[in-house]
């Protein structure tokens, strides 16, 4: 995968940030008596709060982002679906955005590195747009989902051999934000030394924290040497594709949609799998409707992402207009926060939140219209095939405390569990053939063909045979 070279440039790219307290600003009530949106107090319970601003102000509710700057924070799931369907009067373009043009976001703002243009399509709306997305579409569909699987059921092996002699671990920090990573930077063609060091500068980044505008600089550090390297030597990798495609990206477009790619896959797909397994082993209703089949684990999937979408929020859309919105009067330049979370259990769409929803796609978890998220089954497959190469190889898997002690870690942008504790039957470490000779093409610096070239004929291993359906009712019936 990686020759000499590459692994001196992966040691001397330069240390992220080290990650910081959250500001202790946001305490208390706001100017004009508008609601926080981050601090303490707002992050304690996302939920909570979503739920008592829409009592308060129905659909659409006027809130404060970091240093106390005006948006507005839209609850209502048809709401929702109005803003990011309707460009014309809510743009992706931030340049409209009033509070930067008249100077009030200072370039350390902690929300810089979401709000500030760049010229990739989520900043865009029109033929600008749909020539950006048409390369980043063009360039996914070129993946071998076959191959994407094996890769991610090899890397899945790989971190569980990592712990499995101990008979415990913390399937957040040991497994969920790891895999997405690890696959990523394979699939974009860079080495895997990256991956640890990119975990922590990609989290410090979405947490908005003191340290955010240096770990975002510090990624893009990262992926500049990537297409400087990819130009010189071209593989069957994301990177290349996109330099190669017939839009003709510049290098710059390359690499901020490469970061674009990184970011969102990351958070995403680390937490679909945290808390998918949280539900695998938690909840009594779920396993009982596996093991009575009304239940598959695509359902299951789909159910988390109604009920606990990767982002919470997302600030994305800047007025184009003066306009109205939920009974709100929306005047040009204003910020608005797309509230997934709050819109996925809008009463409006889901008055019984206990039912289960089967096979429903509909959810906002990935946004909506022409900007919803390109690589979604990218994610999807990576988390899939991950969750179920973990069970294969932990049968006996456990929480290691009561579900009431598990805690989360929130963001204005991001929720995510902080710890997931397990125990199981101490085992020898067991990698697989593919995985010895995934190293053994990495030592020779021979290209690895698993996850971006054309499927081979070859028998694949029992991790990528298996079945979600089948892993877990194995699993099942040990419990």
């Amino acid at each position: 995968m990686t020759d000499t070279s590459e692994h001196s440039r992966a040691e001397a790219l330069p240390t992220p940030p080290p990650q910081c307290p959250a500001s202790k600003l946001g305490l208390g009530p706001g100017p004009d008596g508008r609601t926080r949106l981050y601090g303490p107090e707002a992050e304690k319970d996302p939920y909570g709060l979503y739920e008592r601003l829409r009592e308060e102000h129905g659909p659409v509710a006027p809130v404060l982002l970091h240093g106390d700057l005006p948006a507005w924070l839209v609850l209502g799931y048809r709401e929702t679906l109005d803003v990011t369907r309707t460009p014309s009067r809510f743009s992706r373009d931030s340049r409209l955005w009033a509070d930067m043009r008249e100077g009030r976001v200072p370039v350390d703002h902690p929300l810089t590195p979401v709000t500030t243009w760049q010229p990739i399509c989520t900043f865009a709306d029109g033929e600008q747009h749909e020539r950006w997305r048409g390369a980043v579409n063009d360039s996914i569909a070129r993946f071998d989902k076959r191959g994407i699987r094996r890769h991610v059921a090899e890397c899945a092996n790989q971190l569980v051999d990592r712990f499995c002699t101990t008979g415990q671990a913390d399937l957040v920090s040991q497994f969920a934000e790891h895999l997405p990573m690890m696959a990523m930077t394979q699939l974009l063609g860079m080495p895997e030394e990256y991956s640890p060091q990119l975990v922590n500068a990609a989290r410090d980044m979405l947490r908005g924290t003191e340290t955010a505008v240096a770990s975002n600089e510090f990624l893009q550090e990262t992926l500049r040497k990537l297409v400087a390297r990819k130009h010189a030597q071209p593989g069957a990798d994301f990177t290349t594709w996109l330099l190669e495609h017939p839009s003709g990206l510049s290098d710059d477009e390359v690499q901020q949609h490469l970061r674009l790619v990184l970011i969102a896959a990351f958070e995403s797909t680390a937490n679909v799998i945290a808390n998918t397994l949280k539900m695998v082993l938690t909840d009594v209703r779920f396993r009982a409707s596996l093991a009575g089949g009304h239940m598959t684990l695509p359902d299951a999937v789909e159910q988390v992402l109604w009920d606990e979408p990767p982002f919470i929020t997302i600030l994305g859309r800047w007025a184009a207009q003066d306009t109205e919105l939920g009974g709100q009067q929306i005047k040009a330049g204003d910020a608005l926060v797309l509230g997934l979370a709050a819109a996925n259990v809008d009463k409006a769409i889901r008055p019984d939140l206990d039912a289960p929803i089967h096979g429903n796609r509909s959810h906002l978890a990935f946004s909506g219209g022409a900007h919803e998220c390109p690589g979604q089954d990218v994610g999807r497959a990576i988390a899939g095939t991950g969750i179920d190469a973990l069970l294969l190889r932990l049968p006996d898997l456990n929480l290691a405390c009561e579900e009431y002690e598990l805690t989360y870690r929130s963001t204005m942008m991001t929720r995510h569990l902080s710890e997931l504790p397990v125990k199981f039957k101490a085992h020898q470490p067991h990698l697989s053939e593919l995985t010895a000779c995934e190293s053994t093409s990495a030592q020779s610096g021979a290209p690895v063909q698993s996850a971006a070239s054309p499927a081979t004929p070859d028998r694949e291993p029992e991790a990528t045979r298996s079945t979600w359906w089948r892993s877990l009712r194995k699993w099942l019936r040990r419990h």
